[in-house]
């Protein structure tokens, strides 16, 4: 009887592990679409390379080595933030730490769609838990929403 309730209870628990994090798009769409408005009228020009694009799943043309974009940038003491909107509707934040970078791509109106970290001292590319995705994300979306309201 142990060893089915033990068996059971694993199961359970590789469930839970595994089961994605149900996404909170009502939360987001409003900040997604308030930082797209704002990266319309505000940011610079910018492009986005090639190998970015291709590593997150934006469609580019065979030749193009890089896409346009509009962004904005912000550093503090450790930490590089860059939001970029492509295409009017595409949303790429990326956070550059001390040996990492995170990649978060969304879309305007469907949330948080990929994400990634590199380690570019050792050329890795792992996507994100879907928990640990999420948060990150939420974060993410919640500093460019203070941002704009400075």
């Amino acid at each position: 009887m142990r060893g089915i309730v033990a068996a059971v209870l694993a199961c359970v628990c590789m469930g839970a592990v595994a089961a994605p994090v149900a996404p909170t798009k009502a939360v987001e769409s409003t900040g997604l679409r308030s930082i797209a408005g704002w990266l319309k009228a505000h940011g610079a020009e910018g492009f986005l390379a090639a190998d970015v694009a291709d590593a997150m799943g934006i469609a580019r043309g065979a030749d193009d080595e890089l896409i346009a974009a509009r962004q904005r940038g912000f550093r503090d003491d450790q930490i590089l933030r860059i939001a970029q909107l492509i295409d009017g509707d595409t949303l790429l934040f990326m956070v550059q730490g001390p040996g990492e970078v995170y990649f978060y791509l969304s879309s305007v109106r469907g949330g948080l769609r990929k994400a990634l970290v590199s380690v570019p001292g050792r050329e890795a590319v792992t996507p994100l838990e879907a928990a640990e995705a999420e948060s990150n994300f939420r974060r993410e979306v919640l500093y460019w929403e203070q941002r704009i309201g400075q």
